[in-house]
């Protein structure tokens, strides 16, 4: 009967949430209808007899068991596929269980299904078994113990370090912070980093950092100092004018020209770092630098040195 559910929903309302409150019963009646529709999902069989009596229509339906449909498959399995990424973070850890559910729920139902959103990844990085610790030190402020050994560097040396923010580029994650008495912004690299210790014994300090603010005007992780800071203009060729247009290098980017052979002249503010020569260079003979003239000279350097080696041993390689 009507006044039983309401009673019972009552109950529930006391037990769950400690609300000693009356449902009245317009709410119990909009609720049924909402179980009855397609509005949440459920398309409840709710049927009533003898005029006063509720019930389900199949005995064993529960709104508990609701069947996925095809469009929550597919969210399903990219969302799965997006938190797989995370899974040296803690933070989804109590999530394993739930995934696993997940995933067998998923294959069940779908079986061949393959994925629609294919993500870039790379298992075999070295570090990303410090990104927790790393996290977790940045989350509780604490600073760490690092035991660190550059590309450059022929033995491991010791670091205390401020960390503040964990940073991924072109599929490789860096930590941003400062070193202890020191008031520079350091980044490291994770896969160089060869231990990692929490210093409980020391003070931590994140001063005004705002990463926003830090990479402003920097593509990639260098954030260089102002003389760095630059003015380009750079010509980009007709088959790759829109992409550049549609994908812009960096939030300073400006068409400031456009030539009839479809080419479009192209200005950035940026630092010169190495990752702005590596984009530049990634693009081959579709960009030409024009200004400013250290960047011109510099790529012209580059451009010359993959000649030699491509060209000195030509005879060798039988071309």
């Amino acid at each position: 009967m009507l006044d039983d559910l309401i009673e019972a929903c009552s109950d529930a309302l006391y037990e769950y949430e400690g609300k000693d409150t009356y449902v009245s019963k317009r709410t119990v009646q909009l609720d049924i209808q909402n179980m009855r529709s397609d509005k949440l999902g459920y398309n409840a069989p709710i049927s009533v007899y003898e005029k006063k009596y509720y019930k389900y229509d199949t005995p064993n339906y529960s709104i508990t068991d609701i069947p996925v449909t095809d469009m929550d498959l597919d969210i399903l399995t990219e969302s799965m596929e997006m938190l797989r990424q995370f899974k040296n973070f803690s933070l989804f850890s109590e999530l394993n269980g739930v995934i696993q559910k997940l995933e067998d729920k998923v294959y069940r139902e779908t079986k061949d299904q393959s994925p629609i959103i294919h993500l870039d990844r790379n298992d075999q990085l070295l570090g990303m078994e410090h990104l927790d610790t790393i996290y977790q030190a940045i989350l509780k402020k604490m600073v760490i113990n690092i035991e660190y050994q550059s590309f450059k560097a022929r033995k491991p040396s010791p670091i205390v370090f401020h960390p503040y923010i964990l940073k991924e580029f072109n599929n490789r994650w860096f930590l941003v912070g400062r070193k202890e008495e020191a008031s520079s912004i350091v980044t490291l690299a994770l896969d160089r980093i060869l231990t990692i210790e929490y210093a409980l014994d020391l003070d931590y300090s994140r001063e005004d950092f705002d990463p926003d603010s830090y990479y402003k005007d920097t593509y990639g992780v260098s954030v260089m100092s102002d003389r760095d800071l630059i003015n380009v203009e750079m010509t980009v060729d007709r088959l790759n004018a829109p992409y550049v247009v549609t994908k812009p290098f960096h939030t300073s980017q400006k068409v400031l020209g456009e030539y009839a052979d479809g080419s479009i002249l192209v200005g950035l503010k940026i630092h010169h770092n190495f990752e702005l020569e590596r984009l530049i260079m990634g693009f081959g003979p579709a960009i030409t630098i024009s200004k400013p003239r250290r960047l011109r000279q510099k790529i012209k350097r580059l451009v010359s040195q993959m000649h030699h080696n491509y060209f000195k041993d030509s005879d060798r390689h039988g071309n």
